[in-house]
């Protein structure tokens, strides 16, 4: 019945319109106006467009759903005055597809953002990037690591590292290599991982960014550790023992010498040679009195005092050489910082009066540079202080035979807030090829350093979340910088 709506009512349009054309055709040869067989006529195109429009309008229905899905337009509804079961489903079936690609569009929506929060906020950095180094992709990791803000093209990031740059443009799906470079008085070594995609017809190379730099040295840091947890503990066993037996026996070779030293002093109980006599020989001794026999010691009173010598050296070495392993204990011991609120001038001032007199004798020309001049450090000002005598003292000493000594010492913020202070000489500086190996314990390139002292402060600003660097050209000057 309700098919039936649409023919009757597509029936009733075309009677009307046969009507209206017989209407024309009367008015036309049976009477003589003029103006009504226009009328006429202007109502008979709009009928026959009526009717077109009225018949084709699933046609505009199945276009429109089309364009709809063609351009993402999911807002579209299908509804029509039209009566009719065929066009009602027709209708409906429209919605329901329109309803279902708006769903799975929104899914899809919330997928991405998913992805793009997860992106964005994982750890490590990801950049992707077409053939032609255009930047698809640089998550939040990647750009605090490279230290950017945005990034269209790799070749950007030679103003970082060229080499990095070059790497990245070499390196091929499922290699891992590593790049070292210096950024911004940072040491990085990156492990950059790479795979390739392609996406909408364009090929992408996605490459993972991984700062080990400061995993290498805590594991580099925790194996020297316990290297000199068991050397010192091996040394010590052993050297504790030994300091007590020569201690011990010096202290009895000590009573024997003195009482060879007096027997000497009487002259008795000794032969012409020096040795002291027997008791057979102390009996036959006109001279002597008549006492009881002494125990038999043909030993030399110079020999005993060489002994006693030996024995004493060999307690004073051993006492070294515990003072000596307990200052690279050190390494193992370093206490929590007790973290207080402190000013980098203050700190500054301490190590210039600490060092004063020293600048003084050598001609050493110090300066000291706060921007700004409040700058304050949350630190344990006792650690740090003992950082910066540290770095002072291989200064001081790399200043030996340089004309016009200076050191200075500065502060200063960087890009992104963070403290930075450096300690500057224009001594003989540092080969190229030891400045990897100063902070390794127990190297040193000078004859009376010890290797902890670097080594020692390295630690400390780990402890701090801190970084310590050097940059050095051969004679000309060296910098430390600490980067809090």
């Amino acid at each position: 019945m309700v098919f039936k709506r649409f023919s009757l009512a597509v029936f009733t349009r075309a009677v009307a319109l046969c009507a209206s054309v017989f209407l024309l055709i009367y008015l036309l040869t049976r009477t003589p106006f003029v103006a009504t067989p226009f009328i006429v006529a202007l109502l008979i195109a709009l009928q026959i467009y009526s009717l077109i429009h009225y018949v084709q309008k699933t046609n505009r229905d199945i276009a429109r759903f089309f364009d709809s899905i063609r351009y993402s337009d999911f807002t579209q509804t299908f509804q029509s005055n039209v009566k009719g079961s065929s066009f009602e489903e027709l209708n409906r079936a429209f919605s329901d597809v329109i309803e279902q690609f708006r769903k799975t569009r929104a899914e899809k929506e919330e997928q991405y953002r998913y992805l793009q929060i997860v992106v964005q906020h994982v750890g490590i950095g990801l950049m992707a990037f077409t053939p032609d180094g255009q930047v698809g992709l640089l998550n939040a990791a990647a750009k605090k690591l490279l230290k950017v803000n945005n990034v269209e093209n790799i070749s950007e990031l030679a103003g970082i590292s060229s080499r990095l740059v070059d790497t990245l443009r070499e390196i091929g799906a499922g290699e891992n290599l590593l790049v070292k470079f210096v950024n911004d008085n940072e040491l990085f070594q990156l492990s950059i991982y790479a795979t390739e995609f392609k996406m909408r017809d364009s090929h992408y190379k996605l490459v993972s960014l991984t700062n080990i730099q400061s995993e290498l040295e805590e594991r580099e840091m925790q194996a020297w550790q316990n290297l000199i947890r068991i050397l010192t503990h091996e040394i010590m066993n052993s050297v504790t023992p030994i300091i007590s037996l020569s201690s011990t026996a010096n202290e009895l070779l000590a009573d024997a010498v003195e009482d060879e030293e007096k027997d000497g002093n009487l002259g008795k109980g000794r032969t012409e040679n020096g040795e002291r006599k027997t008791g057979e020989q102390v009996k036959r001794d006109p001279d002597g009195p008549s006492t009881s026999p002494l125990p038999e010691c043909p030993v030399p009173l110079s020999v005993l005092q060489d002994v006693k010598g030996a024995l004493q050296t060999i307690s004073k070495r051993g006492q070294g050489l515990l003072h000596f392993v307990d200052d690279y204990r050190n390494l193992t011991r370093i206490p929590t910082p007790n973290f207080q609120t402190v000013r980098i001038s203050d700190l500054f001032g301490r190590i210039q009066t600490l060092f004063s007199d020293r600048f003084q004798v050598r001609n050493i020309r110090f300066t000291c540079t706060v921007e700004p001049a409040d700058l304050e450090l949350t630190v344990d000002p006792d650690l740090i202080e003992q950082v910066f005598i540290n770095l002072m003292m291989n200064s001081i000493g790399a200043l030996i035979n340089t004309s016009s000594p200076e050191i200075k010492l500065t502060a200063r913020t960087d890009r992104r807030g963070g403290v930075l202070v450096q300690l500057t000489d224009n001594g003989h500086g540092i080969p190229e090829g030891l400045q990897e190996k100063i902070f390794i314990p127990f190297f040193t390139t000078s004859k009376e350093g010890s290797g902890i002292g670097l080594s020692l402060s390295r630690q400390i600003m780990r402890a701090h979340k801190g970084t310590i660097t050097v940059r050095s050209v051969a004679g000309a000057e060296t910098t430390f910088t600490l980067k809090f």
